[in-house]
């Protein structure tokens, strides 16, 4: 991808500087001298990317913004300005400003925030696809992540489901994906315009679980009155059907599945004839089956009978590449939902995301995002969106871990306060700014614009 830029500076000098640079740096680049241009410009020239000048002779570049966020609302644009003005800066951010950059431009700080603005295009192109997918009902590999392990799973689950008959057994910690899995094997298999029937072995209750598997004749017991019901193995037939938690069957429903498997033929709960399926078993669960085998749960032969490709998920936890992409598929998701016009999230509220433990994985995940989403009012998620995640009622902190913060009876500056904290957390990384920031909750670019503000030189081992 070589990216379209739009410089919007009146400076000639300034703008014809900048497009040499970005044009060294392999991007394909327009300047706009004249503001009012700016919308004919942007549609003529559809930028992937916009830089801006806070400053300009004839308009007021935050009107700019505003009229251009408008209608091209998922244009980043990055504003440039010529002082270290942090309540413009502040007022760009909240008027939809990708990021901000101070005069004169530092070269590499201009490529990180332009390799920042890069990344969320290609990931927000990725999530539109996602979405598309979703709304046509259909999974891809790349539905599933980007990291090299989720997708060598995936390549393996795509052979497998070629054969129309392999029983699959699907491993994994709750909330996983497993169904969704289960799903994209049918999908891929011969069986795909076919029934796909999952049923929950852990929500039936045990005295009709025979009957939710198998059905059941006219008085076969009492509540069973009215006709004869199918059972789920009946309804997918021809198709597939995926016992999701199956380590939760009880013991004789074990026997009578080990019979379903070999011979494809059972009999309803009550009845005498015997019925034939065409139908490929998945089974999915969060034990380890083994361990349930040796402990006598579960019954051996249906094990290995269930075993014959056998697929484990890894946890969120094991592949954190992948929070963010499935992270902004839920964005999507919940924007259309629930009708909101949120374009992203912001360099430390991903920061959050990807350190986060995950411990109920995808399905947790999901609803974070479903929280979130419900109650922001911004075009942009930050940390302060996700700091909940950050509570812990197990975390006990010692006094030097504590933040205290003593104001003087005479008072104290607000630059004096950044200064110090600023200071103190270089002093804790070693000097290292990428890691400071990460700490401050701030991206590299916003930290480096304090620090030009407030007069700090950073060299290696501070204080």
């Amino acid at each position: 991808m070589i990216p379209k830029i739009l410089i919007i500076d009146d400076d000639d000098l300034v703008a014809a500087s900048l497009k040499k640079v970005l044009t060294k740096l392999n991007n394909n680049v327009e300047t706009c001298l004249h503001a009012g241009e700016a919308e004919r410009i942007v549609a003529e020239f559809q930028p992937d990317i916009i830089l801006l000048d806070i400053y300009l002779t004839t308009h007021n570049g935050i009107d700019v913004l505003k009229t251009l966020k408008k209608r091209y609302a998922s244009i980043p644009v990055i504003m440039i300005t010529g002082y270290a003005d942090v309540k413009m800066a502040v007022t760009a951010i909240k008027s939809g400003a990708f990021d901000f950059l101070l005069k004169p431009i530092d070269l590499e700080q201009l490529k990180f925030v332009l390799d920042k603005a890069v990344e969320n295009l290609k990931l927000k192109t990725e999530v539109t696809k996602l979405q598309t997918l979703l709304e046509d009902n259909e999974l891809t590999k790349e539905y599933f992540g980007k990291s090299s392990k989720i997708q060598r799973i995936v390549s393996s689950v795509e052979k497998l489901a070629k054969s129309s008959d392999t029983t699959m057994l699907l491993e994994g910690e709750s909330g996983t994906g497993k169904e969704v899995f289960a799903r994209f094997i049918h999908q891929q298999s011969p069986r795909a315009s076919a029934p796909f029937i999952t049923i929950n072995c852990a929500t039936i209750p045990k005295d009709l679980a025979e009957s939710e598997l198998f059905g059941h004749e006219k008085g076969a017991f009492t509540g069973a009155s009215t006709k004869t019901k199918l059972g789920k193995f009946e309804l997918a037939d021809g198709g597939t059907i995926l016992l999701d938690e199956i380590g939760e069957l009880s013991l004789d429903l074990q026997v009578k599945l080990l019979r379903v498997l070999q011979e494809r033929k059972f009999y309803r709960l009550g009845g005498e004839k015997e019925v034939s399926v065409n139908v490929r078993v998945l089974a999915a669960t969060n034990r380890n089956l083994e361990e349930e085998v040796s402990r006598g749960t579960f019954r051996e032969d249906l094990y290995y009978r269930l075993n014959v490709a056998r697929i484990v998920i890894p946890p969120l936890r094991e592949r954190k590449e992948d929070v963010v992409f499935i992270a902004y598929s839920f964005l999507n998701e919940f924007s259309q939902k629930f009708g909101k016009n949120i374009q992203g999230i912001d360099a430390a509220g991903l920061e959050i995301l990807k350190t986060y433990n995950w411990k109920g994985n995808i399905r947790e995940l999901r609803n974070v995002m479903e929280r979130v989403m419900l109650l922001a009012e911004e075009e942009e998620l930050t940390d302060a969106h996700f700091s909940f995640l950050m509570e812990s009622k197990d975390a006990i902190e010692t006094e030097e871990e504590k933040f205290i913060l003593q104001v003087p009876p005479k008072g104290v500056k607000i630059d004096v306060v950044l200064k110090a904290l600023i200071l103190k957390t270089l002093k804790i990384t070693n000097g290292n700014q990428v890691k400071a920031a990460k700490v401050l909750g701030l991206s590299r670019s916003k930290l480096r614009y304090r620090m030009e503000q407030l007069g700090i030189e950073v060299t290696k081992n501070i204080g």
